[in-house]
């Protein structure tokens, strides 16, 4: 096996030896169903598959597929498209994209510039998760650096963001995903100081538009770190913004504002950053804010200031800070920091029923993904609970992986990837 090496040379490449658990299996499950996880949060960028099958119980060294080791620290999620998997990483101190094969084996990797490492235990310079539209790659990374790619890993156009607009002002490590319009690559930028959102054309990387958002707000608060939300709004593309304690939706032609819901933090209560991106629900976007203590659902549509009729409903009794909420069958589902697991009804806002993951010292800062009526939960300490959802709420494996895990697991084509600090592991139903 050859790797393919692109852009910057002299990279060690034994970082990248894959450990295969079973050639037999991982070739009958070359004949398995394959749907693409595109981004960050899925195809319906819900969190979510209602198609498959997926594993309950392995570790990190037991009932594998196969897993693969990582040239360096860094928590974003990975992407498949057509059994080929993507992911960032640094390598040898530049941000990189790697592809590996569906049998895990790697294929190329690209380095694209500087890494600017992470500052929280939990973070990294490679926090935003990679997006593909199935013709090209698209990868943005704390340092700065967005660039584009083929599916061969050949970089189309690269630019430095910090270079061009400067550093962020974030507390914490940058990790809003790139999204993806028909025509356009967006990323945002929300900190103290401007804030901003831009989108650059696909395929030749020219800047179509940059417009300023910003908000004034108690100490933190103008901080964000949630990845915006296609939509459609008037039979036309629309991106939906979340942080600085506005909910906007933006023409992503232009990226004018096209309506704005506020009033999120009445009481002016400092250091409510936005960490939980949201979550759609039909027409409604849930919200949670407050630092886990606060979910709130907004109408989608209208024109202008909506706030005032658009609230369909607040809760101050529940909420996410970290994880991102997950929609499965028409309901919303939280795992909570501390491992509290919350059933939701979008349309009443009201809980449905509640349940709790083994109680521990670490957090969750992993988004939970759903799949074949489980929900699948990532402990910072590397644990991965799986839990049944339907019909009733029950613990059914703890599973640790021996390494961090912060990325959110992704179940397509009857596997379930999940990338470790140090190891991408691929896991397969029996």
């Amino acid at each position: 096996m050859k790797l393919k090496m692109n852009g910057c040379g002299g990279v060690a490449l034994a970082a990248l030896v894959v450990l295969a658990a079973g050639a037999g299996g991982a070739l009958a499950a070359e004949d398995a169903k394959t749907e693409n996880w595109p981004r960050w949060r899925g195809p319906r960028d819900n969190g979510s598959t209602e198609a498959g099958r997926y594993p309950v119980k392995w570790s990190g060294t037991e009932n594998l597929l196969w897993k693969a080791a990582l040239p360096g620290k860094g928590c974003s999620t990975p992407i498949v498209w057509q059994q080929k998997i993507y992911v960032t990483a640094p390598v040898a101190g530049q941000d990189a994209l790697l592809a590996f094969d569906w049998a895990g084996q790697p294929v190329w990797q690209t380095p694209v510039g500087a890494e600017r490492p992470g500052k929280h235990r939990n973070g990294s310079g490679c926090n935003p998760s990679p997006t593909t539209d199935g013709v090209s790659l698209f990868a943005c990374y704390k340092s700065g650096n967005l660039a584009a790619f083929d599916l061969a890993g050949k970089v189309l156009w690269r630019t430095n963001l910090v270079e061009k607009y400067g550093k962020d002002t974030l507390y914490w490590d940058y990790g809003i995903s790139p999204v993806l319009t028909e025509q356009l690559v967006v990323v945002t930028m929300m900190h103290q100081g401007e804030s901003w959102l831009a989108g650059w054309d696909k395929r030749t990387g020219e800047l179509r538009w940059k417009v300023a958002r910003n908000y004034q707000t108690p100490v933190e608060n103008d901080h964000s770190y949630a990845t915006p939300i296609v939509v459609r709004h008037a039979d036309a593309e629309a991106l939906l913004v979340w942080g600085a304690e506005h909910l906007t939706a933006h023409a992503a032609e232009t990226g004018a504002v096209l309506w704005s819901a506020g009033d999120f933090n009445p009481g002016k209560n400092k250091n409510w950053v936005a960490v939980s991106s949201p979550v759609l629900a039909g027409d409604l976007a849930v919200v949670p804010y407050g630092r886990g203590s606060r979910l709130h659902g907004i109408k989608l549509g209208g024109s202008g200031d909506v706030t005032a009729t658009h609230r369909a409903w607040k809760r101050e009794d529940t909420g996410t800070f970290v994880p991102t909420p997950a929609e499965y069958k028409g309901k919303v589902y939280l795992v909570r920091d501390r491992g509290e697991v919350e059933c939701i009804d979008p349309v009443s806002g009201k809980t449905e029923w509640t349940g709790q993951m083994p109680k521990n010292a670490a957090n969750y800062y992993s988004s939970p993904t759903i799949a074949d009526g489980k929900v699948y939960a990532a402990r910072e300490d590397g644990v991965v609970f799986v839990a049944r959802i339907e019909g009733k709420f029950e613990v059914l494996a703890e599973n640790n992986m021996g390494e961090r895990v912060i990325a959110a697991p992704v179940p397509v084509g009857n596997r379930l990837l999940l990338r470790g600090e140090k190891t991408l592991f691929c896991i397969a139903a029996p």
